[in-house]
């Protein structure tokens, strides 16, 4: 782990260890670690959770801490094994079964059934199972679609593309020296092209599945050595190197750009239209179907308790959970997330009348749904984080190298089966 990701972790280890000690004897503090408290929409609604649970709960105050992302991974690891777990856990659906096959999170499956929590129809509640036992309860699965400014595809003469070949070339028309100065500072296109492998690999799979690739089969068998994959990887060379979307911006700087009206089409989930809304393009931007089939999509968070704290402590954090899978809240998260919750029985009804693209969202997680998509590969759950990582790396290797695309899935075959044996 670097070592500015050490001293963080340090940090917040001492701060989960001695805050409010002298308080106890009136006040008991459950500790939750999130990355997304200060996210336009999931950050709000995260709030009205904790203070629902503070009011039904008098004496117990939710300690709300943020970690970055990018080093979300690495803190949540040294908390728990140093003893000092978050006693309601937050996780990104990707990374939650290292966690859950260190036995580290509390089994789920008799707080369901004493509470008679109905998760039939629950979206992406399949993942939460880890050897045959539930460990954690969907928080989100999501769909992409497309934004696309309507003012500067309408300069350009463009319509909306409706397939990668008309992406394309809507991209590189759109791609252009505005001002004259010999830089570019409008893209076609926008993509992470910086951070974590995670997110860099999602960005890469709306070119890889519209090429009718996979990173694995259904039973968990490698299959990246493919024409579909070589293909899919030309496609993501082509517009990174190609310079169709900016290069080393992290995934809030690119939506930001585009909300600002720097790049004029840019495929993503839900989270995306808060941030549209503080954007200086905001009247200009349309949303519509994603022009690649399928459309990435897959679970994206999750909730689950410390297996290593207290009874009492345990029982307090699935309250938590049961508020925030309430059908009372799962309906303000539509409204408030302007994102489509995992309940089926959530009434979405004030969401379609407050975010009019609603309905657009439910169809685009539903063509996810649908072709079985997500961005954890079976077969690599436990390697995940080290997969993604070397895909990104590989990836990268092509594009500045300059690598034949044939060559780079033969690699990340090799390496991808390398880590399968481990």
């Amino acid at each position: 782990m670097p070592g500015w990701k050490r001293l963080a972790a340090a940090g917040l280890v001492a701060l989960c260890t001695t805050t409010a000690l002298p308080a106890l004897a009136q006040n008991k503090v459950l500790k939750f670690v999130s990355w997304q408290k200060d996210e336009r929409g999931a950050g709000d609604w995260w709030g009205s959770v904790i203070k629902e649970f503070e009011a039904t709960h008098p004496g117990v105050k939710i300690e709300w801490t943020k970690v970055e992302r990018g080093a979300f991974a690495d803190t949540m690891t040294t908390l728990f094994a140093g003893g000092q777990p978050p006693d309601i856990v937050h996780l990104a659906s990707f990374e939650f079964q290292k966690f859950a096959d260190n036995g580290w999170l509390e089994p789920l499956d008799p707080y369901i059934k004493n509470a008679k929590l109905d998760l039939k129809g629950w979206a992406g509640q399949d993942t939460c199972s880890w050897n045959k036992e539930t460990v954690c309860v969907m928080m989100l699965y999501f769909g992409y679609f497309m934004a696309y400014n309507e003012e500067l595809l309408k300069k350009e003469g463009l319509e909306v593309p409706k397939n990668y070949a008309e992406f394309l070339t809507a991209a590189r028309k759109l791609t252009k020296d505005v001002n004259g100065d010999g830089i570019v500072d409008q893209f076609g296109t926008g993509h992470e092209t910086r951070g974590g492998g995670g997110q860099y690999m999602s960005e890469m799979m709306n070119y890889t599945l519209d090429a009718g690739a996979r990173w694995t089969d259904e039973s968990g068998k490698v299959t990246i050595d493919t024409p579909q994959m070589i293909e899919g990887l030309a496609r993501w060379k082509t517009i990174v190197k190609e310079n169709l979307t900016p290069r080393d911006l992290a995934a809030g700087e690119v939506r930001q750009l585009f909300a600002d009206g720097k790049i004029a089409m840019k495929t993503d989930g839900p989270w995306l239209w808060p941030i549209i809304q503080k954007g200086k393009a905001k009247d200009q931007i349309k949303l519509t179907m994603a022009p690649f089939s399928p459309p990435v999509g897959g679970s994206s968070n999750v909730l689950g308790i410390a297996s290593e704290i207290s009874p009492e402590n345990k029982k307090l954090a699935w309250d938590f959970i049961a508020i925030a899978t309430s059908d009372k809240f799962q309906s303000t998260y539509a409204t408030l997330g302007a994102s489509p919750p995992p309940d089926p029985r959530a009434d979405t009804s004030g969401a379609s009348k407050d975010t009019p693209h609603f309905d657009l969202l439910v169809k685009a997680t539903k063509a996810a749904a649908d072709a079985k998509i997500d961005r954890i590969p079976k077969g690599l759950e436990l390697q995940f984080n080290e997969f993604a990582k070397m895909v990104m790396e590989e990836s990268q290797r092509m594009i500045i190298q300059d690598l034949d695309p044939k060559v780079v899935a033969a690699t990340m075959q090799k390496k991808a089966e390398a880590l399968q044996k481990q």
